[in-house]
């Protein structure tokens, strides 16, 4: 018998314990995770539960599996990463659209993960969460989510980066079109998520137990007038203040502005293909991310530029464009102080 522990994260807050052994492919199938629980072989805190406990971020699971010669090892690949930035410690990166952070059920190989052990070797990586397929691992991004993330290498980095992002102390920005035309040039979205009631998948602003906070502030950068098949574009700076699952998305979703060309959470705007812009993944980059060196403590900042598919939905825009607001201007001129400057021409020529 092979005994397994994994620490919940905020991935799994709010899911059935059966459903997150089987989703981690600690078992082959939900039932036999279920029967797992059900004879005792699964603890949580060292305590047996019901299959249907519902997870909390922190929660310890201990499980026993007896086929150990199907346990999988994750391996290195030869992955293309842009490394903005690297030292002993920690790197920040800016990750390509579909690359997903880390293994799991459905995509066990062709990972981040993979992508750092193949550049650094495991035994370079931080290890904090106990577990091979979060290597180097300290927060992530959606898998077509692109731009701006940190990974640590050692352990001491990675705890102290961790605790920052949890204090809130980590400045990270995005760019986001959404559908409409916002009125307020500025706002916050203080709303709890968890999971969907009825699609696990997703997650939802939603008043439950399992609900945590989450905290989203915007500035509008640019206007766009609206044309016969959409109701206008806004394009827009978000700042998080928590790290939650889809956070920027479901909270677009929630003030009824979702992201363009997000293909889960985009339920209440146009549904004309031709409002989506050509776009085949949200509209969503993580351009700029400010932080103190873990260790150093030295202050560090980095600007990324859109990538070629979301820049040319905005050159498509830029007749109808309203104006640039005074915010983004200021975001445009990041490009000229940042470290790593833009290239010329922040959204479009």
């Amino acid at each position: 018998m092979l005994t397994i522990s994994h620490v919940a994260d905020s991935d799994d807050a709010g899911m059935r314990l059966d459903t997150m052994l089987y989703d981690r492919a600690f078992y082959a199938s939900r039932s036999a995770a279920a029967r797992a629980v059900e004879a005792g072989e699964v603890l949580v805190g060292g305590q047996t539960v019901a299959k249907k406990y519902l997870l909390r971020e922190g929660d310890v699971v201990t499980c026993q599996i007896e086929d150990a010669s199907e346990t999988r090892i994750v391996e290195g690949e030869d992955i293309e990463l842009d490394v903005r930035y690297e030292d002993e410690d920690m790197l920040v990166l800016s990750k390509q659209v579909g690359l997903v952070c880390h293994p799991s059920v459905d995509h066990f190989g062709g990972t981040l993960v993979n992508a750092l052990i193949y550049r650094y070797g495991a035994q370079n990586l931080c290890n904090v969460q106990g577990e091979d397929d979060r290597l180097g691992i300290v927060h992530r991004l959606d898998r077509d989510t692109s731009g701006l993330m940190l990974a640590a290498k050692t352990n001491e980095a990675g705890l102290i980066l961790m605790d920052d992002i949890r204090a809130r102390a980590i400045d990270r920005r995005y760019l986001a079109l959404v559908h409409g035309i916002m009125a307020h040039d500025t706002g916050m979205i203080d709303a709890p998520i968890a999971r969907d009631a009825s699609e696990r998948t997703r997650m939802a602003v939603r008043d439950c137990d399992s609900a945590r906070e989450a905290i989203t502030t915007f500035r509008v950068l640019e206007r766009f007038e609206a044309a016969p098949r959409d109701n206008g574009y806004t394009l827009i700076e978000c700042k998080l203040f928590t790290g939650r699952t889809h956070q920027i998305r479901v909270h677009m979703q929630y003030t009824r502005h979702p992201i363009v060309g997000d293909p889960v959470y985009n339920v209440h705007g146009p549904r004309e293909e031709s409002a989506q812009l050509g776009l085949t993944r949200q509209f969503l980059h993580s351009y700029r991310i400010a932080f103190d060196h873990p260790i150093g403590g030295n202050r560090l900042e980095f600007a990324d530029n859109l990538p070629t598919d979301l820049r040319d939905v905005l050159m498509e825009l830029h007749d109808r464009s309203m104006g640039k607001t005074q915010a983004g201007l200021e975001v445009e001129a990041i490009q000229a102080t940042a470290p790593f400057p833009s290239i010329e021409g922040f959204w479009y020529e």
